[in-house]
């Protein structure tokens, strides 16, 4: 008869290891020599019991004891044997082999058959100033909902779901392989548990039929394109008396013809002529809330840009309301008259910052 190895040897952990460090390492042998993954070696399969009979006596604090001060013997003279087969390891550790492998061994516990419905996406598509400033909208989703006759229960007037005779109610039939046996949803319910003889014959027995329901969404001030919406509760009916799952609107914001969003600022351009970015004005600008004056400088560039405070779009996370980014243009003319012309030429010959047709250098800021 082979000698037994000293257990904390076969889990590979010190004399003080604890209870996480135990189970982790029982874990890794138990992937490592599943029978499953090592079909007909003898060996992996006696490695296997041997790791499972370890930890049954190591993560139990009486057995343990036991093991520290008398060995294997000890264990034999109270009665104690280690685990006695690929019953008791399967019954002793389901929480570890369900975890890792989906089944425990045997009749099992019985499994709740009421999920949670379906979640539903509706995509919607709203204009610029709409996520501007938040809107109300109903609009229609098509779903499953509970059958109004049946009450979702699937059955005819005065009738209820019975017991499935094949599973007993667990919604799982169990399957010998070899050794072993697996866990499947059972065939006849298929894992409901329940059945129906006698069906609704508005929904025939399925408990759910097709509605187009009107649904209110509030799109708060803010919104931008690729975010989303959550509505508790209006998905999919669940199963079995589960909730219903919920409905996720996708926004997307169709562009404005003047202007163009960057998070919470606005962008516009507006187009000035030369005399004005030479000599300075006064302008109106058009906002998202309504026209605003705006002073331009004299000497304003091409392309410059001016900021009006807190005319932007509020932030859905703080609140706070972003800016309003004014970006010039200045038009050159492209035809001017005789008089212009003449006062254009008249400016030419008194111009002091006359421009060359030298090459500047971009890095210095210097003409060559």
């Amino acid at each position: 008869m082979t000698e037994k190895r000293d257990y904390y040897e076969v889990l590979g952990v010190e004399r003080n290891a604890g209870e996480d460090e135990m189970k982790k390492s029982y874990r890794k042998l138990a992937i490592k020599y599943h029978p499953d993954k090592n079909p007909g070696d003898k060996e992996a399969e006696e490695k296997f019991k041997e790791a499972a009979e370890a930890y049954d006596v190591l993560h139990d604090p009486e057995k343990r004891q036991i093991y520290d001060q008398y060995g294997h013997k000890g264990l034999q003279g109270q009665g104690f044997s280690g685990s006695g087969g690929f019953d008791d390891i399967f019954s002793n550790f389901g929480d570890i082999f369900e975890g890792l492998f989906g089944f425990g061994r045997g009749g099992g516990r019985r499994r709740s058959s009421v999920r949670q419905g379906d979640d539903l996406r509706y995509d919607m598509t709203v204009d610029f100033m709409d996520a501007v400033d938040g809107l109300e909208k109903e609009i229609t989703v098509d779903k499953l909902d509970n059958c109004g006759t049946c009450g979702g229960n699937g059955c005819a007037s005065g009738h209820q779901p019975e017991v499935c005779s094949y599973c007993r109610g667990t919604g799982k039939q169990n399957q010998s392989q070899g050794f072993f046996t697996i866990q499947t949803t059972c065939s006849q319910c298929g894992g409901r548990g329940r059945v129906i003889k006698n069906p609704c014959s508005e929904c025939r027995g399925q408990g759910k039929i097709e509605v187009s329901k009107k649904v209110s969404v509030k799109i708060p001030a803010g919104v931008d394109s690729g975010q989303r919406l959550r509505l508790t509760g209006e998905g999919e009916a669940g199963a079995q008396g589960g909730p219903p799952g919920d409905l996720y609107i996708f926004i997307n914001v169709r562009p404005h013809k003047n202007f163009q969003r960057s998070e919470t600022d606005v962008i516009c351009l507006i187009e000035i002529s030369f005399t004005q970015a030479i000599l300075g004005d006064k302008i109106k600008v058009q906002t998202l809330r309504g026209k605003e004056e705006v002073k331009i400088p004299k000497g304003t560039q091409h392309g410059e840009t001016f900021r009006l405070r807190g005319e932007g779009i509020k932030s859905l996370r703080s609140g706070v309301v972003g800016d309003q980014i004014i970006q010039v243009s200045v038009k050159i003319p492209s035809r001017v008259n005789k008089k212009q012309e003449k006062l254009l030429k008249e400016y030419e010959k008194i111009d002091s910052n006359k421009f060359s047709n030298k090459l500047k250098n971009l890095l210095k800021g210097e003409y060559q």
